[in-house]
């Protein structure tokens, strides 16, 4: 039996939520109805992040599109190969869905969505040969769709790495009972302060660099520096000294901020990624670091922060004064840490000032980090959960030399309308640097705010 060839026609929200994900459909048939167009025509010109994202998806567009005669892109303009094993390629068109007469049994022309449905309701209909797919992140437009008669409705995956959120990697392997009673073959070298244990790769399967080993009895705690073909090589941490970490300061409450500390104090990682719950410590425990990093040990000369809100891009232009005292409502989260890295001084808003001043501390609006290069900075993006993977990826490659980047968010507490916790671009940038010798994840398992805090997380 021979496999159909797939139509996919793409809602408007997939062009928002990735411009160039028309480009991901390898040797398939892409369509876009008219009324996506329009929409995008509509959104490009507001005041909001979106409009760029509109803008972008309409250039990529015309880019494809500016050299084919009206019937071609009808017919379908032919798209460029996206791999080399790819053996055709797939084709773009444009379905004037405006020519649709409104026929019994169809969802009204009213609305947007439904004109969407229809135009993927009519190619169904006139391509019994293909299999015909829509393509949304609308929860509600994909129920329409079905209960509408679409045979084939789906949500946009390509950027989707896992398949639940509960597969995402902590960071660490946490073994029941006594680590080395598992541990049957081991050779073992010492050079300088640390150890380094060779042990058989079966012990942690899917083991990726930099990713940490404990064990509940408290006896062990280790770090994979290497990954050899049947042999992980281990450096021995020392339980104990991991939990003996600190930075101005500030020391860990549980093993997991002793592991955070490790990968945030530690010159040879440029990315850290801190993701858990509220409470857990992420905001503090970066800009404790950062402080370190920057005063104490002059490893850097200065500390960017800066914090994605949905509300950064609408509403910032309108509030008075600087870039730093624009973003200062939105930044509270790292006045209040400082508040509590200085609350047993003297006079706390003399040292605070003092110490912004010593370290550089910068306060940057997301919207303006594109176009720069950072030079010999520690970054600091809180909530980036409410970033798309395209968004941090802009922001990861500012990083120049000498820069530590560290991300927090918890993935529980995404305030997008476009994102999801599997796909947001926090859950995007740990499953795609897990193996990235110069980056370490930390899930901060376990609350530590306030023992209300932690009830809450666990019980609403």
């Amino acid at each position: 039996m021979i496999e159909k060839s797939t139509l996919y026609v793409l809602d408007t929200n997939i062009l928002l939520h990735e411009p160039f994900a028309f480009l991901s459909f390898d040797e398939h048939e892409v369509v876009v109805p008219m009324t996506v167009l329009e929409e995008l025509d509509s959104i490009k010109d507001r005041r909001k992040d979106v409009s760029r994202d509109a803008r972008v998806a309409i250039r990529a567009l015309e880019d494809v599109l500016k050299d084919s005669t009206p019937e071609e892109v009808l017919a379908g303009v032919p798209l460029p190969n996206t791999s080399e094993t790819q053996a055709n390629p797939g084709t773009l068109s444009i379905f004037n869905d405006f020519g649709l007469e409104e026929k019994s049994g169809a969802l009204s022309h009213n609305e947007n969505d439904n004109r969407i449905i229809n135009s993927a309701l009519y190619l169904q209909e006139h391509n019994p040969d293909k299999r015909v797919v829509l393509v949304t992140k609308d929860i509600n437009m994909r129920l329409k769709g079905k209960g509408a008669g679409l045979a084939y409705v789906e949500d946009y995956r390509t950027d989707q790495l896992v398949d639940d959120i509960k597969f995402l990697t902590k960071g660490y392997h946490k073994f029941t009972g006594e680590f080395w009673q598992q541990v049957e073959d081991c050779d073992s070298e010492t050079t300088g302060r640390y150890t380094q244990h060779l042990i058989d790769k079966d012990i942690v399967p899917g083991a990726f660099i930099n990713e940490y080993l404990i064990d509940e009895d408290k006896t062990f705690a280790g770090k994979i520096v290497e990954i050899r073909d049947d042999k992980l090589v281990v450096q021995d941490l020392g339980y104990e000294r991991l939990m003996g970490r600190n930075a101005w300061g500030i020391h860990p409450k549980n093993i997991y901020q002793g592991m955070a500390f490790d990968a945030l104090l530690d010159p040879d990682i440029d990315l850290v990624i801190l993701t858990g719950p509220a409470g857990c410590g992420k905001t503090l425990l970066a800009l404790a670091s950062a402080l370190e990093n920057v005063v104490e040990r002059g490893a850097y000369e200065k500390i960017i922060v800066t914090r994605s809100t949905p509300e950064i891009a609408e509403s910032i232009g309108f509030l008075p004064g600087t870039e730093e005292e624009k973003m200062a409502p939105w930044l509270a989260a790292i006045t209040d840490s400082l508040e509590v890295l200085h609350k047993q001084d003297e006079s706390m808003h003399g040292s605070m000032n003092y110490i912004m001043e010593k370290a550089n501390i910068q306060f940057k609006s997301v919207n303006f980090m594109r176009g720069r290069s950072l030079q010999n900075a520690v970054v600091i993006l809180d909530e980036c959960q409410n970033l798309t993977a395209a968004q941090l990826k802009t922001i990861i490659t500012r990083c120049g030399q000498g820069t530590k980047l560290i991300c927090s968010g918890n993935l529980a507490q995404i305030d997008s309308n476009y994102l999801t916790a599997l796909t947001s671009g926090l859950t995007y940038i740990v499953e795609r640097f897990k193996d990235y010798p110069g980056s370490t994840t930390v899930n901060l398992n376990g609350v530590v705010r306030s023992s209300l805090a932690s009830f809450a997380e666990e019980n609403l």
